[in-house]
This record gives C-alpha cells, structure tokens and sequence, in this order.
C-alpha cells in the first residue's frame, strides 16, 4: 500500500465539520475501510501510524501553528534580552567608571565602590580578566619579591563575590573555580619565573573563596525565606551530594586545567595540589556541617515534596503512562507467550 497516497487521501476526507472527536474518527476509519478496503481492526503498524499521525496533524495544526508562533516569538524575546543585557551591563561599567573618576583617589572609598561594583555586574563576563588585571597590579607594586599574600587575599575576595549570590551546584562553581585558575595560569605562562608563587597564591585564594561562601552559605540557611526553601528542596539531594563533594570538585578543577596546560605548569598545579590536600581539611569540614545542617532542617521539607510528587502520579498523565504499561506488559506476556508455544512445537517436532 501507498502510505504517503493515503496520508493525502485522509487529509482530504477527514470531516472537521463533524460535533466531536469520536464522530470525526469512527468516520474517517468508514472511510478508510470503505476507499481502501482496510478493516480498522486489522491494520498493521505502520497503517496504524500513518492513520494516527495524520489525524493528529489535522486535529492539532491550529495549536501547532500557535505553538510555532510563540517559539518564533520566544526566540526573537530571547534575541532582545541578550542583546538588552549587554546593553545593560554596559551601561553600568559606564556608570561605576564615571563614579570612580569623580570620587577621587581615596584608597577606602574606591575600595569601597569596587566591592559594589563587584556586587552589581555579571561577574562572568569581566572575571577572567579581573583575575589577570590584579595579579598583574600584585606584580607591578611588589616590593619585597613575595606576592603570594597580596595575590591569595584577592583571589579570595573575587572567589567569594563570584560564588556567593548564585546556586553552589558543581556546574556553576565549576566553572568560576575554571576561569579564575585559567586566567592565573596565563600569566604564570607568561611570567615563568614567579609561576609558582602565582599558581599557588591563587589556589589557596580559591579554597579560601569557596570555604568563605559555603560558611555563608551555612549562616543563612537559618534565616531563608520560603521562597528560596522552596528551591532548595527543589534541588535538595543534589545541593546535599554538592556539598559532600566539594573537596573533589576543587581537585579535579585543578586536575583538569593542569591536563590543558604546558608541561611545567602542569607539574606546578599538580605538586601544588598535593601538598595542599591537608589544607583541604577546612573546606571538607565547612561543607559537612553545612550539608548536617541543611538535612537536619529541610529533610522533612523534602519529604513532604515527595508527597505532593506522589499525588502528580494521579494525574491524567500519569494514569495514562500507568495504562499504557499495563497494555506494554500485556503486549509482552502475549509475545513470550507465543515464544514459548513456537519453541515447545518446534522441539516436539524434533522429537517425532
């Protein structure tokens, strides 16, 4: 049979005219059986599929037709707000720097200003290269030929703006804890004789970040709204298997950049890590007690969440996937069961 001939045919005759659904259905199948000689209690899989897909083509095209619009619209929306966003940020390096030029030179008020300012930008698009901007300020105004102290301080600070507003799932801190460590290895590469320092310096900023936000973390737990509770028993065991872990994410950050970067940087980061796992200890410990502490107040929460998912399974959809099952695992019985006739008729066969 040509399936694609009667695609078209039924398109044709589909009667949209019709009260209802059923009517519209029980006719298009008369017609099917009548045109094409088909008994609609007979048709094989692909019949089946031809006759459903194109009823459903007819029967939805004005919502897929909405459907699509609204996507072409959402994209265009998306299109705006990209492009808006960057404006935006724009707009506020504008401010913040004219700000900056008519305050003056006093090193607490800029300081000042700049911790705003690290508060109110999308730290993605200018972290990397705040990274690089500082350890090179460290670089230029050492005095002493040790820059480890000044450079950590600051990767601290930037690590803990980064993290702090935004979720601790491993994604995210991934990445941060990644443009940080890049941007601190292209300098290195480019001043070999103090990669060490500034390698090091960074890491332990890092941790030192990440402890710093996971402590915070912590102390607001006790005071989060019910909005925000909300999320959190949303994504409750994955911000508890996060926290578990935090120690391993860090290392394998390290582990990662390390792979990516020329020989003797990579044994830097490497011996650097090692000597640091005890260092770790802090991070490892902070992470724990924020984990307790989230199971021991949200648990309950969360188990109520399960509750509520339990009683979705009552829903339309979910009774249908629960038919369609029951109709799956009766399909198979009927299958295995007519295996096992086929092999018992073919040994006694064998047998005779």
């Amino acid at each position: 049979m040509d399936l694609e001939k009667l695609q078209r045919d039924i398109k044709k005759s589909y009667q949209c005219d019709l009260e209802t659904l059923t009517q519209r259905v029980q006719d298009i199948l008369k017609h099917v059986d009548t045109e094409w000689g088909i008994d609609y209690n007979e048709l094989n899989l692909h019949e089946v599929k031809t006759i459903t897909n194109t009823i459903l083509d007819v029967e939805t095209k004005t919502l897929y037709d909405e459907v699509e619009t609204l996507l072409a619209q959402k994209e265009q929306i998306e299109r705006n707000l990209e492009r808006k966003s960057q404006e935006l940020q724009e707009a506020k390096y504008t401010v913040f720097n004219t700000i900056e030029e008519s305050l003056g030179n006093d090193s607490t008020t800029l300081s000042n200003l700049h911790q705003v300012k690290l508060q109110s930008i999308d730290l993605f698009d200018l972290l990397g290269e705040m990274v690089e901007s500082a350890i090179i300020t460290a670089l230029e105004k050492d005095q002493d030929g040790n820059i480890k102290e000044t450079t950590e301080e600051v990767i601290k600070e930037l690590t803990f703006e980064a993290i702090k507003e935004g979720s601790l799932n491993t994604i995210r801190i991934r990445k941060i804890l990644s443009t940080i460590l890049q941007a601190s290895i292209d300098i290195a590469e480019a001043t070999p004789t103090r990669a060490t320092e500034i390698l090091e310096s960074t890491l332990r900023g890092m941790r030192g970040g990440l402890v710093k936000s996971i402590d915070r973390f912590k102390k607001r737990l006790a005071f989060m709204p019910v909005e925000a509770k909300h999320i959190l028993i949303e994504d409750y065991d994955t911000i508890i298997e996060d926290l578990n872990q935090t120690d391993t994410l860090f290392s394998q950050v390290i582990q990662t950049q390390a792979n990516e970067s020329e020989a003797n940087i990579k044994k830097s980061l490497l011996e650097i890590n090692q000597n640091m796992r005890y260092d770790l200890e802090e991070l490892v410990q902070i992470s724990k007690e924020t984990a307790e502490l989230m199971r021991a107040r949200f648990s309950s929460l969360a188990k109520t969440a399960v509750k509520r998912a339990d009683s979705a399974m009552k829903s339309q959809a979910a009774q249908e996937a629960k038919r369609m099952g029951a109709q799956a695992l009766g399909v198979a019985r009927v299958a295995i069961g007519t295996a096992l006739k086929s092999a018992k008729e073919a040994i006694d066969n064998k047998d005779k």
